[in-house]
C-alpha cells in the first residue's frame, strides 16, 4: 500500500481539520464528570448549592406521592428499588457508583423523568445542583 505523500492542498487540510474537529466534539460532548455538571447547575442557577437544600429535597415529597428517597433510598449508598415495579436501581451516589452522572444525556433524561415524578414539573437548576451536591458529598 502506497501513502500519500503529497501535502493536502489548503482547503482539504481546513476541512479535515473541521470534520476532526466536529466528530471529537460529537463523542465527548454527552460525556461529563459529576463536577462538571454540578458546575453548569450551580451558574445556571445562579447560586451556590446547599447540602441542607438537596437531602431536603431528596427525602421529603412536594405535593407528589413519591420523593426521590421512595426508589433510591433514603441514604442513596445502595441498591434501591423502583416503588412500582421493584426494578433494583443502582446506587445513586457517585461515591459508591462510579458510573452516575457521568453523562450529560442520561442525566438530564433522569433528572426529566423522576422530577415529573417526585414535584410533577422540571426540576430547576438550583435544585438539581443542590441533589447534585448533597450526593456528591456522600463519601464511603
Amino acid at each position: 500500500m502506497k501513502l500519500l505523500t503529497t501535502p493536502l492542498c489548503p482547503t482539504l487540510r481546513a476541512s479535515a481539520a473541521a470534520v476532526l474537529a466536529c466528530a471529537s466534539l460529537f463523542s465527548t460532548a454527552q460525556a461529563a464528570t459529576p463536577a462538571e455538571l454540578l458546575s453548569g447547575y450551580t451558574a445556571a442557577g445562579g447560586g451556590a448549592p446547599a447540602l441542607a437544600r438537596g437531602q431536603d429535597f431528596f427525602t421529603n415529597t412536594h405535593g407528589r406521592e413519591w420523593s426521590c428517597a421512595s426508589c433510591h433510598g433514603a441514604l442513596p449508598t445502595q441498591t434501591g428499588k423502583h416503588a412500582a415495579t421493584g426494578k433494583p436501581i443502582a446506587a445513586l451516589a457517585p461515591g459508591f457508583n462510579p458510573q452516575r452522572f457521568t453523562d450529560t444525556d442520561k442525566t438530564e433524561k433522569w433528572f426529566r423523568r423522576n422530577c415529573n415524578d417526585v414535584v410533577g414539573r422540571a426540576c430547576s437548576p438550583s435544585e438539581k445542583a443542590d441533589v447534585l451536591a448533597w450526593l456528591l458529598s456522600l463519601k464511603p
